[in-house]
């Protein structure tokens, strides 16, 4: 099926330069002093929120003691599909270590209503050919997704070494015996010679810092940990009976608030929704997987499918001859483009030609997203509150079909924070927003997770020490210095999964797929041959990191430039030991080249097989 391009306005419909005025307006007037620490971590009174599990009873066992040759430190998609690869290399000696009750990470805790992926699920579920698995549609459910990680888990016999219900308090690299000493809160001692940071994102949920926060009387949950008991209904059936004679209040407009506040309005007797800045939201086309196109299907559909849509959301980039296989809001601007290129005889473009072209483009869908708030919003002051205005990828980009929808409902009302950059306070009896208060029986969190916030608030780990005692959290005091973006100089056999120095996928979990593979090869190859440590040398490092910014793209101005959100750490830019500024992208450090180029540096690495630029320490030294 040919997928069009969408109608947006031209171009000559849009006064760009007032349009760029109205972004830096709307930035500067909900950028705070506090930069992320506006938020706090869920402790004290709020510590259940974090460290609890209202999903699975925690089972008592006893401590363990043990030498290990792998700690994989996650359990959600990174440390699964590591796991996956450890297991198919032929290594058995090692755990998962979460502090859930069960493999899923974000998909095990969030079970908020609605909870749904808002990427195209053929893509985002790896291993669907091997798993002979298809999604039902485009967009999964949550529990959908949490099922299929099970499968996986249970396919490749993760769940016997598995550690659940234990949350890692320290880790200290010990040069006497080569290993790392892990602490747990279950009184563990491992000592792994490996271990492999897997704990990804959405781990740690954060909790707006308001004044009151102590003192409101009401119910409070965050929506990583839905409170059915309170709402009514389960995670099958989130029918919220139990909030018809509530007033409720919901902090956030992100993709976690955008699915579930229609379930909120459709139940509550009252719903306040306390929004900073709106999100861009589009419709969601989301039907039932069609069996003749699944049966029809070649080896191999996936990979394919992922790297066009790779082409398209990350590069911008749709060929002549090739197609929108994805066709969504996240490819809408390379269709478009493509679209009208194709019409023009694809003419050449410079680089400046195209990145031209491209902005034009962009400003063009922003301006049908805001227009289409305008058609299906009654209320022209709301309306007007809920458009966006900032570029398209400085918040995360969603859809949904019955949020715009519920604010039309008269038991809904929108309360704009942004004048305020947020909730004033709370009371003992609700919330004071544009200095008028509130009443409310319960207020729901969804204010996200420590995504680009300092590392010891986004791990959790109090103590985590390699190589003569340096703490991570000094090393990277100025940012990240690694290797390939795995490994870091001054800590022995550790490796990071996730956004730091390294190629960019438009699907998170082929890209920690692949981190997971390359760090399972240098793995096997320290056990087969011997070696007891390993780690990237300075100069090394330093080459890589050098070349890293040297054939970077600079979006500093772009992060800079965006309204406050995690995507760039609230807009606060730390200052390094030099006094400069350095602005936290939540996608990390970029490979300039792209994706392709990055796997294959990593390949021609692999390929020449002398670990090059890795120190070892091994048996016969």
């Amino acid at each position: 099926m040919k997928c069009n391009p969408t109608d947006v306005p031209p171009i000559d419909e849009i006064d760009v330069a007032a349009v760029n005025e109205k972004y830096r307006l709307e930035r500067e007037k909900r950028l705070r002093k506090e930069g992320q620490s506006q938020y706090v971590r869920p402790v004290d009174n709020f510590a259940d929120t974090y460290e609890g599990d209202p999903h699975t009873p925690v089972a008592p066992r006893d401590a363990i003691v043990e030498d290990l040759d792998v700690a994989v430190l996650g359990a959600g998609w990174s440390g699964l599909t590591t796991s996956v690869h450890l297991r198919k290399a032929g290594i058995t000696s090692f755990r998962n270590i979460d502090h859930a009750g069960d493999f899923g990470g974000v998909w095990y805790w969030n079970r908020y209503p609605g909870v749904q992926c808002d990427n195209d699920a053929y893509c985002y579920l790896p291993l669907l050919e091997e798993m002979g698995f298809m999604p039902s549609q485009k967009f999964s459910d949550g529990k959908e997704i949490y099922g299929y990680m099970q499968q996986i888990a249970k396919r490749f016999e993760l769940y016997d070494n598995a550690l659940f219900h234990t949350m890692v308090e320290g880790m200290r690299w010990d040069e006497s015996i080569k290993r790392w000493r892990i602490a747990t809160d279950r009184g563990d001692e491992i000592r792994a010679r490996f271990v492999i940071m897997a704990n990804g994102l959405l781990n740690i949920p954060k909790l707006p810092g308001m004044a009151g926060i102590d003192k409101f009387k009401g119910k409070m949950f965050h929506t990583a940990r839905w409170d059915y008991d309170y709402t009514g209904g389960d995670y099958d059936n989130p029918v919220l009976d139990k909030l018809a004679d509530k007033r409720v209040a919901i902090i956030g407009t992100g993709a976690t608030a955008i699915q579930a506040i229609p379930y909120l309005g459709k139940y509550a007797k009252k719903l306040y929704v306390l929004q900073r800045t709106p999100s861009t939201v589009d419709a969601r086309p989301n039907p039932p997987t069609d069996a003749q196109w699944a049966k029809a299907l070649k080896p191999g559909w996936q990979a394919e499918r992922q790297a066009n849509f790779h082409r398209a959301a990350m590069e911008s980039t749709i060929l002549p001859g090739d197609t929108d296989l994805i066709c969504d809001f996240w490819t809408e601007i390379a269709r478009n483009m493509s679209a009208e290129m194709e019409a023009e005889g694809w003419p050449q473009l410079s680089v400046e030609q195209f990145m031209e072209r491209r902005s034009q483009m962009e400003h063009r869908v922003m301006e049908r997203m805001r227009r289409r708030v305008e058609k299906l919003i009654d209320d022209k002051d709301t309306a007007e509150a809920l458009k966006p205005w900032y570029r398209f990828l400085c918040k995360r980009p969603l859809s949904n079909n019955e949020y715009y929808a519920t604010f039309n409902q008269p038991n809904v009302e929108l309360i704009d924070v942004a004048e305020t950059q947020g909730v004033e306070a709370m009371t003992e009896h609700g919330f004071i927003a544009n200095g008028q208060e509130y009443g409310i029986d319960c207020m729901i969190f969804a204010s996200g997770f420590e995504v680009t916030s300092d590392l010891d608030r986004r791990w959790g780990i109090d103590v985590f020490e390699g190589r003569d005692g340096t703490s991570i959290y000094d090393h990277w005091a100025d940012g990240y210095k690694t290797l390939h973006g795995m490994t870091t100089s001054k800590f022995p056999n550790m490796f990071f999964i996730g956004y730091y120095q390294g190629g960019l996928n438009a699907t998170t979990t082929e890209q920690y797929s692949k981190q997971g593979e390359h760090i399972t090869y240098m793995i096997k190859t320290g056990l087969e041959r011997g070696i007891l440590a390993m780690e990237p040398s300075e100069e090394a490092e330093a080459a890589y990191v050098k070349h890293l910014r040297e054939t970077a793209i600079d979006n500093t101005d772009f992060v800079k430039e965006c309204t406050p959100s995690y995507f760039n750490n609230e807009g606060e830019a730390k200052v390094n030991s030099k006094g400069e500024p350095i602005y936290r992208f939540y996608l990390g450090e970029g490979y300039g080249p792209g994706w392709a180029a990055f796997q294959k540096l990593l390949a021609d690495w692999r390929q020449a097989g002398n670990l090059d630029g890795i120190m070892l320490d091994t048996d016969d030294q």
